[in-house]
């Protein structure tokens, strides 16, 4: 089939994540005709089984974690009492009550229409839509965004199809059915994903053991920010194998439970669990969506370039299936560029900005970082100066509990231009927004160090890690002068 002559929307998104939704409501905000299409719950991911259901359970942990620990601010509490299922009744509330953000009925009071069903390209410009009792009717559009998401890797490990395993999307149905948490727990893939869950099922009452191939945590991150990770994680009861690639698995006959043969540096050991999570990272949802057909997909990645089109320029992606980032902010970044260029590429359009990409890990301490860590800095060969402030000298942190972690900004050399900061304490990722938007408008330590901060905040940190950078670079040779200027006036 050709390019039609005429189409009957401007653009057509495929998928209500988070990348979905902002493509849809930025289109329909500059009054594009513009159809959602999801064949699943609205909000994607990162609302029903990504973000919201972990970041629930982690406060739930938290909190008895605080109970747990409550004798050094000198309250005495017993042992907490875990009610399971209350903690997943609340994972679930979380997820109701932040729904009608993502509803249908909001985004169509927004000018969007929304429609449910199943998406499939069957040509580059048609859309044909399948929903439930109705027959297919298909839909043309000028611009098509592709924001179908991503899904749990699983590999081909022999035997792993002799036990009930879980992932990321699916351990929330079946802990829902637990009357408490699981008594041995293993989690394979020592990322993000799996050091939140490590502990915040360890503070839920799992003994836990966690499991990465690589001879370190968090292999991505700043070399410190993986020990101080580790230190926190095992100081609290996780059982950490680094350096251990999974070999086989094997399910006992009632489906529950099993075991898992590991190979490190000195043979195999076995280990046994009552459930295990598969946190092995995500790969891009391409399948079923006609995008083979297109030869859009190659090996299961879709490409894009700059602008986030694919081969055909008119078709583009965003979140999680184009990457590089599998993160929701990344995928509401980039649907700004998605519907912008989908719309007006044809005049004028724009390469996504991937210079400052912040992240974060909500584990306790928390992990955030933007920019060149030291490890990328000198794997990449750039010059850099390192500036430390460690944080548990700050009084905030001090009378809080929380006098754990650092922060590292890397500098140009003899300049106060940042090139990258992680930090690890307590309340890390809002900590790290100073930064990202000094790097963003241009601005150095100096502008932060002459920022008022109140106090006591942990805020602090920031203009304290600026002030030791400051006293690095005091002009020597006119300190001499001014101290003999002093001498001079004292006479």
């Amino acid at each position: 089939m050709g390019k039609p002559r005429k189409f009957d929307r401007n653009i057509i998104v495929i998928g209500a994540g988070a990348a979905g939704l902002v493509g849809a409501y930025i289109s329909a905000a500059v009054k594009a005709k513009v159809t959602l299409i999801e064949s699943g719950n609205m909000g994607g991911d990162c609302l029903n089984t990504g973000c919201v259901p972990s970041k629930a359970l982690i406060q739930c942990a938290r909190v008895a974690h605080s109970a747990r620990t409550a004798e050094r601010f000198g309250v005495q509490v017993p042992e907490p009492e875990i009610n399971f299922p209350a903690v997943m009744a609340h994972v679930r509330k979380s997820i109701q009550e932040i729904e009608p953000h993502d509803s249908v009925e909001r985004y169509s009071d927004l000018g969007v229409e929304v429609v449910r069903g199943r998406a499939r390209l069957v040509d580059p410009w048609t859309v044909s839509i399948t929903q439930e009792g109705s027959e297919e009717h298909r839909l043309t559009a000028r611009a098509i965004i592709l924001a179908t998401g991503a899904e749990p890797a699983v590999p081909p490990l022999p035997g792993l199809d002799t036990v009930n395993y879980l992932t990321s999307e699916t351990l929330w149905d079946r802990f829902a059915q637990l009357d408490k948490a699981p008594s041995q727990l293993l989690l394979l893939g020592g990322g993000a994903i799996g050091c939140e869950l490590a502990q915040a099922f360890a503070r839920l009452g799992s003994t836990v053991t966690l499991i990465e191939r690589a001879e370190r945590l968090l292999p991505l991150e700043d070399h410190e920010v993986s020990a101080a990770v580790s230190r926190a994680l095992e100081s609290e009861g996780v059982q950490l194998l680094t350096g251990h690639e999974a070999i086989s698995f094997d399910g006992n006959n009632d489906g529950l439970g099993g075991a898992l043969i590991l190979r490190n540096s000195k043979g195999e050991i076995q280990v046994t669990f009552d459930e295990i999570i598969l946190a092995l990272g995500r790969r891009a949802r391409t399948g079923g969506f006609g995008l083979e057909a297109l030869g859009i997909v190659q090996d299961g990645k879709l490409p894009v370039d700059g602008y986030l089109r694919t081969r055909y320029h008119h078709i583009l992606a965003a979140g999680d299936l184009a990457g590089p980032y599998q993160f929701t902010h990344m995928a509401a970044h980039q649907a700004w560029y998605a519907a912008v260029n989908g719309l007006f590429g044809s005049i004028k359009k724009f390469a996504v900005d991937y210079r400052l990409v912040p992240s974060a890990i909500f584990i306790d301490p928390q992990v955030a970082s933007v920019g060149l860590s030291e490890d990328q800095a000198t794997e990449q060969g750039v010059a850099y100066e390192l500036t430390r402030y460690s944080i548990d000298d700050l009084d905030r942190a001090i009378v809080d509990g929380a006098a754990t972690g650092f922060i590292k900004v890397l500098t140009v050399p003899g300049r106060d231009k940042i090139l990258g900061v992680s930090i690890v304490g307590e309340n890390a990722a809002e900590l790290i927004a100073e930064f990202v938007f000094a790097m963003k408008q241009g601005m150095g330590l100096n502008k932060i160090l002459s920022t008022i901060h109140i106090y006591p905040t942990m805020a602090e940190a920031n203009k304290f890690v600026a002030g030791n950078w400051k006293r690095a670079h005091a002009p020597k040779g006119l300190l001499r002068w001014l101290e003999k200027y002093h001498r001079w006036r004292r006479g």
